[in-house]
């Protein structure tokens, strides 16, 4: 394997509901490069150079959340990191952020559709603060949803309202801060402390405009994600690579700021 990437934002299933997964989120544009299994996601690694990855989980109803908290302790290894999911409807929520906390886990996963909230609704800010408190890194999706209408459930501006009021957040916004939402990314997120990842954002908004994004950011707040199974690592990579990054930006963006923000020992 040859070391030359974090991957900031993948997903992966229990192998016996991969399958179903896979078939149920399959829509439209959105076609699996991946059978949804931590195998898979580990050979995909390997072919493309990708020495760890974080796996995103989502809770669609706040019953998942133990289900969700056991194969995440089962999965997690040196090279997958798995981030549990909260519900914003589960009445022992804060609770379970400081569960995730106590185990040992570097951050969790929400998303403002599959979970059915608003990111900046005070009805979270409970979340936020512990997850503040608890200095847990936060994965947000953000911007629209192929999978859903348009509703501006996740989009920049609220994502910078809640770091202004949650200023110690370790927040990192998704898809390069916004899916399909890049004019307000590039209003209200460009330049701020705001994380983003690059997961399914050139594949749609073009090499020209992305870079132009990952320039104008703090270098020092920029992750590489993938969305795999959405996207294919190896394309992801590449991408990037042909981008024509300044050299420090591209290691900071591809390795480096992982390290950092999940506060691993580098082994490079």
């Amino acid at each position: 394997m040859i070391t030359r990437a974090i991957d900031f934002h993948t997903h992966a299933f229990p192998d016996e509901l991969a399958d179903d997964a896979i078939e149920a989120l399959e829509q439209g544009d959105a076609v699996a490069h991946l059978d949804g299994t931590t195998g898979d996601l580990l050979m995909s690694m390997d072919r493309a150079g990708i020495e760890r990855s974080v796996i995103c989980c989502v809770a669609t109803k706040p019953d998942q959340f133990r289900s969700i908290l056991d194969w995440c302790r089962e999965i997690q290894s040196v090279r997958l990191i798995p981030f549990p999911s909260v519900h914003p409807e589960d009445p022992k929520r804060v609770e379970r952020v400081r569960q995730v906390a106590d185990e040992g886990f570097r951050g969790l996963k929400l998303h403002a559709y599959y979970q059915d909230f608003t990111v900046d609704d005070e009805e979270l800010f409970p979340i936020y603060e512990e997850l503040q408190k608890q200095d847990l890194v936060l994965v947000a999706h953000a911007g629209f949803d192929f999978a859903f209408p348009e509703d501006r459930r996740a989009e920049p501006r609220r994502l910078a309202r809640v770091a202004r009021q949650f200023p110690n957040l370790r927040l990192v916004a998704s898809h390069l801060g916004g899916w399909r939402d890049w004019d307000e990314v590039e209003k209200h997120l460009v330049g701020t402390d705001i994380y983003m990842d690059t997961s399914f954002g050139a594949e749609l908004l073009g090499i020209e405009r992305t870079r132009n994004i990952l320039m104008n950011h703090p270098s020092d707040r920029l992750l590489f994600g993938t969305d795999s199974p959405w996207t294919d690592q190896g394309r992801a990579v590449e991408l990037i690579e042909s981008m024509d990054l300044p050299s420090e930006r591209e290691r900071l963006l591809l390795r480096r700021n992982a390290i950092r923000l999940l506060r691993l020992e580098d082994t490079e």
